[in-house]
C-alpha cells in the first residue's frame, strides 16, 4: 500500500513540477517510508492524537530518509532539503513544498476520499474536510483536482467544497 502511495506521489510531483530535482523526488517517494512502524492506533483517538501522530510521522520519515540518503553519499544540503520537504517546511513560499502538499491532497482525493466519505457518512463534515484540503492547494493543484475522474459522490463533495471555499471566510480550527 505504501509503495503504491509513494508511486502516486512521485507521479503527481512530476506532473506538477516537471523540473523536480532529486531531493524533491526522493521526498515524494519516501514521505511515508516504513509508515507501518508507527500505526495510527498507537496514539490517542481524536484530533489531538491524530495531529501528534502526524507530527511524529513527519520526523520519523524525515529521519529514515536522511539515514538512507547519507548512507548512499548525498551531501548534507541535499539531505536537509529532502528532509525539510518531508516535514512540510516552506509551505506558503517554497514551490517544491507546495508541490508535495498538492500531491498529498491529490492522492487523498484519488485513493481515500470515497472510503473516508463512506466511513464519515456526513456530507457536511466531509465538505469541511475538503474545504480545508482545498485551501492548502495551489491553483495548479486545484486544476488537477478538478480534472480527476472520481465517483459521483466524491465529485459532488469536492464541488461543494470548492463553492464553500470561495464563499466562506478562512477559518482556523481550534487546536
Amino acid at each position: 500500500k505504501e509503495a503504491a502511495h509513494a508511486e502516486m506521489m512521485t507521479r503527481w510531483v512530476r506532473a506538477l513540477r516537471p523540473e523536480a530535482d532529486e531531493p524533491l523526488l526522493l521526498a515524494a517517494r519516501a514521505h511515508h517510508i516504513r509508515r507501518w512502524e508507527r500505526p495510527r492506533d498507537s496514539y490517542p483517538a481524536g484530533r489531538d492524537g491524530y495531529l501528534r501522530w502526524r507530527a511524529a510521522l513527519q520526523r520519523f520519515h524525515a529521519d529514515a530518509l536522511g539515514e538512507i540518503m547519507t548512507g548512499v553519499g548525498y551531501d548534507d544540503a541535499e539531505v536537509k532539503r529532502a528532509q525539510g520537504l518531508v516535514r512540510k517546511r516552506g509551505l506558503g513560499h517554497d514551490p517544491d513544498a507546495q508541490a508535495m502538499e498538492d500531491a498529498l491532497c491529490l492522492v487523498f482525493m484519488e485513493t481515500q476520499l470515497a472510503d473516508f466519505a463512506g466511513q464519515l457518512d456526513d456530507d457536511a463534515r466531509m465538505v469541511e474536510v475538503l474545504v480545508s484540503t482545498w485551501r492548502k492547494m495551489s491553483p495548479e493543484g486545484r486544476d488537477a483536482a478538478q480534472a480527476l475522474a472520481l465517483e459521483d459522490r466524491a465529485a459532488r463533495l469536492i464541488e461543494a467544497a470548492v463553492q464553500a471555499a470561495e464563499t466562506e471566510p478562512t477559518r482556523r480550527r481550534p487546536t
